[in-house]
């Protein structure tokens, strides 16, 4: 027996308009077409769907049971065509996104938050890319977008930059170091340095300054949370570097101390990781927007 969608859309109208002329009406063919159909049909089953001498038509037994599939399926299938529908006009669709940063939490939520009210119809999920390989997850579509301050050259992955930001030194006010006004890689020989728990090839402080220096700190601590690392760094417990954004707050704050990485000013620059057919999709446009304004901000009131 080969049932069609359009077997079961046909038994659904007849059931709720009652007769077959208003249901032809209902479905937009022919009251000859659509006896036709159901003729068809009943020849298929073997046996009749309707009790054709009661008045409205009703459904027979095995009418009823083919019925009952049509409103479990049916139903099913109008929300797949309008996820469909929202899918070619750019309304909807999926934005996973893998994180490479800790820090990056800090101006990411605020960007989600307006991009969900633009964009209400689009599912948002977030995965901290420090647990698996973030790049590759995106090439095999387990994630639509990825921020990272390291761009490389990948098939079919365009690398969308967002802002510039300049990795800070952060300390307490007690530390000897807040008598200085730039900090560079010898300060850090007999400091206590807290990081993200993270490769040194992910850290900024590292791949910018210490390594490249041949420095090495007097001892290192991972931290996750960033703030938990800014408390410990108020308690004079170590110092950290972190990204101005982070730092915006700490500015007329008492207990710390911020001064730039020198001798040379550090700037890096942060982007969102998207396969190349994904980048002009309206809501992921839209992201990369919010993406690029929004974090400024946060940079604006910092300074």
């Amino acid at each position: 027996m080969h049932i069609e969608f359009r077997h079961l859309r046909t038994i659904r109208a007849i059931h709720q308009a009652g007769g077959l002329a208003r249901a032809a009406d209902m479905l937009n063919m022919t009251q000859s077409a659509l006896s036709h159909q159901v003729k068809g049909l009943e020849d298929q089953a073997g046996v009749e769907l309707f009790v054709r001498r009661s008045k409205p038509l009703k459904l027979s037994a095995a009418g009823m049971r083919m019925l009952r599939l049509a409103e479990r399926i049916l139903p099913e299938m109008d929300a797949l065509e309008e996820e469909f529908r929202g899918l070619r006009s750019g309304k909807s669709g999926r934005l996973h996104i893998a994180i490479e940063c800790h820090a990056c939490f800090e101006w990411l939520f605020p960007v989600l938050e307006l991009f969900r009210r633009a964009w209400p119809e689009v599912d948002v999920d977030i995965r901290a890319g420090l647990a698996f390989e973030a790049l590759p997850a995106l090439q095999r579509e387990e994630v639509d977008l990825v921020i990272s301050s390291d761009p490389a050259p990948l098939a079919n992955v365009v690398f969308n930059p967002l802002f510039d930001y300049h990795p800070m030194f952060v300390a307490s006010a007690q530390n000897p170091l807040a008598q200085k006004t730039m900090i560079e890689a010898e300060d850090f020989r007999d400091q206590l340095l807290i990081t993200y728990p993270v490769t040194r090839d992910k850290l900024d402080v590292f791949t910018e300054l210490l390594t490249p220096a041949k420095v090495e700190p007097r001892g290192t601590r991972p931290v996750e949370l960033t703030a938990v690392i800014l408390m410990l760094v108020g308690s004079n417990r170590g110092v950290s570097v972190l990204p101005d954004w982070v730092l915006r707050d700490l500015r007329s704050h008492s207990d710390y101390v911020t001064r730039p990485l020198g001798p040379k000013v550090i700037t890096k620059r942060l982007y969102a990781a998207t396969r190349e057919e994904d980048a002009t999709k309206p809501f992921m446009a839209h992201f990369l927007k919010l993406g690029r304004s929004e974090p400024v901000k946060l940079q604006r009131i910092q300074g």
